[in-house]
């Protein structure tokens, strides 16, 4: 299968460039899976769609400010450091720029020096290995120091960083937003639940990958990066018994969904305490173990998402949708208009 099949006209004024005043308020288009139908509403709309039994599935992982700015030691020179991954104590995988200029044994300070890191190899796809040195709390450090780190498409400044995280963040650790749940505001869940809605949460830390274009033709030689995943014994438990008494698992983003497949093919579609590192890569022709249902905001041509999303609905009913969407002027990616697939 070829990437080329994942492509569509998007218009760059299309690209979403600050979120919404009311997170609520952004746009919302239904996608049947079997039928390829396709209605538009409002995110507050969601409700019309669940019944009770239902249950959503939210990633609850909490975005680092993991963009520092600092200088290399002797020449002054800028780099910039993008945290993707902690290791082992102090040592992180990161993307640095320029590359070129950060070998092994260059040290980096940033802000008035309570900061410094040396780096001590690479790894793959051209990133680095540092060692941070400071005094105190290294997420205390970060928070004053870092900045969000925005995908590139994002030109615009972020006013409060808080857009940038979900309103049920809680695990410290993701280089990226799980975006799907940008959409919910903790009245509107409470809404959901009230119907009898089951809301369950997970943890998968969004790393290089989502920064990674396709860089094959063919998808069958594309290699996903791996991502930290956490699921307790209690989100199993009720995933467990919304299957078995007839209520859809319905996702929250691309990251949600593929936790949950990693965990359903381990387990011959039963769900269990879980943790590692998935790099499932889900594309037309997967058959799905975990979801009844996503919800998904609209991806990048040729992306993996957007495959991930085709082999839930079809690639000519999504590609349909994508374009419709344009038409419609939907607002993309990061901080644009979310797509329920059901």
């Amino acid at each position: 299968m070829k990437v080329d099949l994942f492509d569509f006209h998007l218009p760059e004024e299309l690209i979403a460039q600050t979120p919404l005043a009311d997170r609520t308020s952004s746009r919302l288009m239904v996608l049947d899976k079997k039928t390829g139908d396709i209605q538009h509403g409002i995110f507050k709309d969601l409700k019309n769609h669940l019944k009770a039994g239902d249950c959503l599935v939210l990633n609850d992982t909490r975005v680092l400010p993991a963009r520092l700015f600092g200088e290399k030691t002797g020449t002054g020179a800028k780099i910039e450091v993008l945290l993707l991954k902690q290791l082992e104590g102090d040592a992180w995988e990161t993307l640095v720029k320029p590359a070129k200029r950060v070998k092994e044994g260059t040290e980096i300070t940033f802000g008035n020096g309570s900061l410094t890191a040396v780096c001590t190899g690479t790894s793959d796809h051209g990133g680095r290995i540092l060692e941070f040195k400071y005094e105190g709390i290294f997420y205390e450090v970060l928070e004053q120091l870092g900045e969000m780190p925005l995908p590139p498409y994002i030109k615009e400044q972020l006013d409060d960083r808080e857009r940038y995280q979900t309103v049920f963040a809680r695990e410290r650790g993701s280089a990226a937003a799980p975006t799907a749940g940008l959409h919910f505001t903790e009245q509107l869940l409470n809404e959901i639940k009230e119907m009898g809605v089951h809301v369950a949460f997970i943890t998968l830390h969004v790393g290089l990958g989502t920064f990674r274009p396709v860089s094959v033709e063919d998808l069958n030689e594309h290699e996903m990066h791996a991502e930290f995943y956490q699921v307790t014994e209690g989100t199993a438990r009720l995933l467990n018994e919304v299957r078995e008494q007839g209520g859809r698992i319905i996702s929250v983003g691309t990251t949600s969904t593929r936790t949950l497949e990693t965990i359903a093919s381990a387990h011959n579609g039963r769900f269990e305490e879980a943790s590692g590192w998935t790099d499932i890569f889900i594309y037309p022709g997967y058959e799905f173990k975990a979801i009844d249902g996503m919800i998904t905001n609209f991806h990048l041509p040729k992306s993996t998402l957007i495959m991930l999303v085709s082999a839930l609905a079809g690639r000519g009913s999504v590609l349909n949708a994508y374009n419709k969407a344009v038409e419609e002027r939907y607002r993309f990616f990061s901080f644009g208009d979310a797509m329920l697939i059901l």
